[in-house]
């Protein structure tokens, strides 16, 4: 239940709050019990098993194996600094292209392509900060570059390619 609009929401609604940047607390009217884990585990399990996977297998299994050992303490810290240095670097990376001048947008069919895959970094970082999309989003200035520029620029692009590659 929404308490901001008086609604009822589903688990994809929650979801889309989430991606939006939106802080979500959901708790059991009754008992007072705080249910946000539980909920978020569940948006994710339905995302899985919807072929959206997002967390590989060895990942998963080393989830569970870490609420059996002595590891569980250290796992969510983990977890947390990894995210943490995941959304400064795709801010970082986003803020970095963005000072870059475009030698290709004056090329046919750029911005189309442009948009495309922004919309596609977007769809794989979605719900990993709400700044970095901002950023994604932003203008780039139009000027020349010189041909140093353009490999500096193809060089980003592979490196970040094969960062993808590796999520």
């Amino acid at each position: 239940y929404n308490t901001e609009t008086s609604d009822y929401v589903t688990l994809e609604d929650i979801a889309a709050f989430i991606r939006e940047g939106r802080e979500v607390q959901i708790v059991d009217l009754k008992s007072g019990d705080d249910l946000t884990r539980q909920y978020l585990l569940q948006i994710i399990a339905e995302h899985e098993s919807r072929g959206e996977s997002v967390l590989p297998l060895d990942v998963l299994t080393d989830l569970v194996r870490s609420y059996t050992t002595q590891a569980q303490s250290v796992v969510p810290q983990f977890l947390a600094a990894s995210f943490e240095m995941l959304r400064e670097g795709q801010s970082k990376l986003m803020e970095n292209l963005s000072t870059f001048p475009n030698p290709m947008a004056s090329m046919p069919g750029f911005e189309a392509m442009q948009r495309q895959q922004q919309a596609f970094l977007k769809s794989i970082m979605g719900g990993f900060g709400s700044q970095s999309a901002k950023a994604a989003e932003a203008p780039e200035p139009k000027a020349k570059a010189k041909d140093d520029d353009l490999e500096a620029i193809k060089k980003q692009l592979a490196d970040l390619q094969n960062k993808l590659s590796k999520l």
